[in-house]
């Protein structure tokens, strides 16, 4: 399975992006895609999640200004983040677990093998940068 993110970038306080998970070897027709992200020094938070049938969850910090889409028969994840502020400086993952339901949390410590006890696969990260 392999997760490419795309759409990153810099934009000012109060702007929108939209990023992408495009995912090979994996069918969407179980589990859940996520968006994580990690700021420097902190920990890789949960941002938003959606199931194979469509439901959708998101952290608290990004409700009602983040959208979480798919199109299941091209197996990608959109992340449509309007009203962006500085603190959503991070770079943000996908990740996805091909049986799982949606699980949205923190992970402050055990690196990689944390992340993948969550999540069966990961990405490799685009920067968002959010200037004020």
């Amino acid at each position: 399975v392999r997760l490419v993110e795309s759409g990153g970038g810099l934009v000012q306080a109060g702007g929108s992006l939209r990023l992408s998970c495009a995912t090979s070897g994996f069918t969407f027709d179980d589990g859940a895609i996520a968006f994580f992200r990690q700021a420097p020094g902190k920990g890789r938070e949960g941002v938003s999640c959606i199931t194979s049938h469509g439901s959708t969850y998101y952290a608290d910090s990004v409700q009602g200004r983040f959208s979480i889409s798919s199109d299941n028969a091209k197996g990608a994840v959109y992340l449509q983040m309007n009203s962006l502020k500085p603190e959503d400086t991070a770079v943000y993952y996908c990740a996805v677990d091909p049986v799982r339901a949606c699980y949205l949390t923190t992970v402050t410590s055990g690196g990689e093998e944390a992340w993948k006890r969550l999540y069966a696969y990961w990405g490799q990260g685009t920067q968002v940068t959010v200037s004020s």
